[in-house]
């Protein structure tokens, strides 16, 4: 949850800092983008790409268990910067289809993963099932300041995707 300093500050960013530690021109960035809300949705839609688009790479560098565990990890932090960004993105996303496109294309990126998985018989279960339990470490544990706590529910959800672990699938 985003705590109200931490929604403050964010909003107290201008727009001549975030400028300055883009190495641009303040005129570039209105430029781009010329309200902040149209700065927040392009830094969102550009996170939720890139976290989408590290599933394949990701499995070109380890197994699909170590590697959707990874991906678990960079959701984590995706989500911990989403928080900062809360009333900006409420404001944003205000069109369900719009939320359900990104649910969407996250769930294809752990889909992925997924299939990978099950090819190698190391993982089993829906990936929007995965994604709706990501969700919720993120929420109960995904704080900065809690990394051994997400650590250990990130750990115990992909216990819980390993075949004869119990449950479905």
């Amino acid at each position: 949850m985003t705590s109200a300093p931490a929604a403050a500050r964010a909003r107290a960013v201008s727009m001549k800092v975030i400028a300055q530690e883009a190495g641009v021109g303040v005129g570039t960035l209105y430029r781009r983008f010329p309200t902040r809300d149209e700065l927040v949705e392009a830094t969102y839609r550009s996170e939720t790409a890139r976290l989408c688009e590290a599933a394949p790479d990701l499995l070109d560098a380890m197994p699909a268990d170590r590697a959707l565990r990874h991906w678990m990890g960079l959701f984590v932090t995706y989500m911990n910067a989403k928080h900062g960004m809360g009333d900006a993105l409420r404001a944003i996303l205000v069109d369900e289809a719009d939320r359900m496109r990104t649910r969407f294309l996250l769930a294809d990126a752990i889909g992925v993963l997924m299939a990978r998985g099950a090819e190698d018989g190391t993982l089993r279960a829906e990936a929007y099932d995965v994604l709706m339990g990501l969700g919720g470490v993120a929420l109960i544990a995904g704080e900065p300041d809690r990394p051994a706590l997400t650590g250990r529910l990130l750990d115990l959800l992909l216990d819980g995707l390993r075949p004869g672990t119990g449950g479905r699938g």
